[in-house]
């Protein structure tokens, strides 16, 4: 029965993109790019094939519209086409209509990179916006760098990379993971219980979490995965309840959230007696687990629907007209939405569609999305973001109850705190 609700609500979620009215699938060739942008990439004879002779000009959405990922990936391919929509009801860039090709990752790492490399070499896309887990990043990363293009990622993540190729902008350790852990320590947490899906992020945030951990007197309980995907936490749900932990950081990602939080209530483990604090469920998310099984829990993001702002309540009634009423927004999709956006103001800073340009003109640029105005750092390509704590309510939105009051400066490889010396 579960495996069948998540496909329904797979294919419910894929509709929701309305591909025939709003997205402009682009189908031309390397064969057929006309004048195009000419970028070698360092270290390599990769040439752009990116036409800038027409008045149009492209770029990807790379994102899971199918598989266990679905679930979250949607509604940011979603705010990627608003973005594109909206721009090009404004003009475009730099007098360009932006066209966008679509395309599904598959929730698989293997069909991102196949999709990548589809997207630089055949499409001749001038930027890819995509990616959610850290698997599916890695997995481009290579094919971003060898064709020497550009991908803008949308998702937090564990932090401790950087790419000429890559701009972040969602958050890294220090605008999220950190503040989450002090955060609880604030409120007197003394023990912790990992729980995460089985690949990268949660298997380096975890490292990041138990180094923090050993530095700030706060003991370990246990620390369990599963893989992407998993429907059955029973065994795990059941050593989280043995082990009187203060509380647990989840690492989950997609809709093993759903079967954990679903255990969790049924073992009768509440907020106010176990907090679980997650940095993967966002609104959309928590509409899949039922609010009623997650009220009351934590969540450690930069973006959330409420936030009070004339940006945010613009962003959040135009979502609402584009997709539905009861569509929630969340912290990835307001990122990708930014992104768009800070890749416009950097082409337009830049005078050029290029990538050695865009890298160029990089440092400084801003934008002021929903969540607050946001910087890209040149050195690293990873942008400013406002750390914030939130707490799930019976209305299904997640509230503010702590912010760092201002925008945090990305530190991917956490050289600011000594407890992360050593880490790789």
């Amino acid at each position: 029965m579960q495996d069948s609700h998540r496909r329904q609500r797979t294919q419910r979620l894929v509709k929701a993109i309305t591909i025939p009215t709003a997205l402009v699938l682009s189908v031309a060739l390397v064969s057929g790019c006309g004048s195009r942008d000419s970028d070698t990439a360092s270290g390599s004879n990769a040439k752009s094939c990116v036409d800038t002779s027409k008045d149009t000009i492209k770029i990807g959405s790379l994102h899971s519209l199918t598989g266990t990922m679905a679930i979250s990936e949607v509604t940011v391919a979603n705010a990627t086409k608003m973005a594109v929509d909206q721009i090009n009801a404004a003009g475009g860039v730099m007098g360009k209509k932006v066209d966008l090709v679509l395309e599904d990752g598959a929730s698989d790492p293997k069909t991102f990179a196949e999709k990548a490399e589809k997207l630089i070499s055949s499409d001749c896309v001038a930027a890819v916006f995509g990616g959610w887990t850290s698997s599916s990043r890695k997995a481009m990363k290579p094919k971003f760098e060898t064709l020497n293009s550009l991908l803008y990622y949308p998702v937090q993540y564990e932090g401790l990379e950087d790419s000429k190729n890559i701009f972040y902008t969602g958050a890294t350790t220090n605008q999220q993971i950190v503040p989450a852990l002090d955060y609880l320590k604030q409120k007197g947490i003394t023990s912790l219980y990992l729980v995460g899906s089985d690949y990268v992020f949660p298997q380096t945030a975890n490292r990041e979490i138990k180094a923090y951990a050993k530095a700030n007197g706060i003991e370990i309980k246990g620390e369990d995965y599963a893989p992407l995907g998993s429907t059955d936490f029973s065994t795990i749900v059941n050593k989280v309840r043995n082990s009187k932990a203060g509380a647990v950081f989840n690492t989950l990602n997609g809709d093993s959230n759903v079967a954990f939080f679903r255990e969790y209530s049924n073992a009768g483990l509440k907020a106010t007696d176990m907090p679980v604090v997650s940095v993967s469920i966002a609104e959309e998310e928590v509409a899949g687990i039922g609010a009623q099984n997650i009220t009351g829990q934590l969540t450690a993001w930069n973006y959330y629907q409420t936030v009070d702002s004339p940006a945010n309540k613009a962003f959040v009634a135009a979502y609402k007209a584009a997709f539905g009423a009861n569509k929630p927004t969340s912290d990835p999709m307001e990122a990708a939405y930014a992104s768009v956006y800070l890749w416009k103001n950097t082409v337009e800073k830049a005078k050029s569609f290029a990538v050695a340009d865009i890298q160029a003109a990089a440092d400084g640029v801003s934008y002021d999305a929903p969540e607050g105005t946001v910087t890209i750092d040149g050195s690293n390509h990873h942008i400013t973001k406002t750390a914030r704590i939130g707490e799930i309510r019976a209305d299904g939105l997640i509230y503010t109850v702590w912010d760092s009051g201002k925008a945090v400066q990305p530190d991917p490889y956490l050289k600011s705190y000594d407890w992360a010396k050593g880490l790789k």
